[in-house]
């Protein structure tokens, strides 16, 4: 039995293939899938209802506004920082014509829902890149596993040969791998986000009806 034969024959396991086939693809992937976790977490703890659209903020501005107190809602808007807050402070410091004032939070909220998708565009870029990553590394185990093949002057069995394969497909497991949840975060998390900042500016657009215009302007 050959040297890779005993090697195939001990080690068939997750593990032991992934010690052997530890290269630079598999740091890249392994760094991949620690980027892509931290922002799977940082996502579930930024990307919520009191981040972009908080009820008790919501309530309290649309009380204001019914009862016309500006100032006390000029106040809340500068306070607050989710979404629906800086869109009606975008809009309340244009100063300008009905037109300004919905321009401007239209700006705004174009502007703040770009900011929110942002935060989860990289789960879809590590999730493309994972599986190219991956059949980066089979082709360069392949290469390697054919090459050894040949420097062996046709000695070399069929143990020998799948051992350099599984090697070689073991990167592009590790790509899917790494892929496949950061692609389903991504799904999830854009559903959320694109619910959340519709909601959002749903809310802000009713309140910013009711801004009074500059005085002098044109309604």
């Amino acid at each position: 039995m050959t040297h890779h034969a005993w090697m195939l024959a001990e080690g068939t396991g997750l593990w032991p293939l992934f010690l052997q086939s530890f290269d630079v693809f598999t740091v890249v992937l392994l760094a991949g899938s620690l980027a892509g976790v931290t922002t799977i977490f940082l996502c579930l703890f930024e990307i919520r209802a009191s981040a972009i659209v908080p009820p008790p903020v919501v309530g309290r501005l649309k009380d204001l506004a019914a009862s016309a107190r500006w100032e006390d809602l000029a106040i809340l808007v500068r306070e607050d920082d989710s979404m629906v807050s800086r869109v009606i402070r975008a809009a309340s410091a244009s100063g300008g014509d009905r037109a300004a004032i919905r321009e401007a939070a239209e700006l705004a909220a174009s502007e703040e829902s770009a900011r929110w998708f942002r935060k989860i565009d990289i789960l879809s870029v590590i999730g493309n890149l994972g599986p190219l990553v991956g059949l980066a590394g089979t082709v360069w185990g392949m290469i390697l596993a054919f090459t050894s093949l040949g420097d062996t002057q046709g000695q070399a069995g069929p143990a020998d040969l799948s051992l350099g394969i599984s090697k070689a497909l073991f990167h592009t497991l590790l790509g899917l791998c790494l892929a496949i949840p950061c692609l389903l975060a991504y799904g999830v998390f854009r559903g959320r986000v694109d619910r959340l900042c519709t909601r959002a500016n749903v809310l802000a657009s009713e309140i910013i009806e009711r801004l009074p215009a500059a005085p002098g302007a044109p309604r």
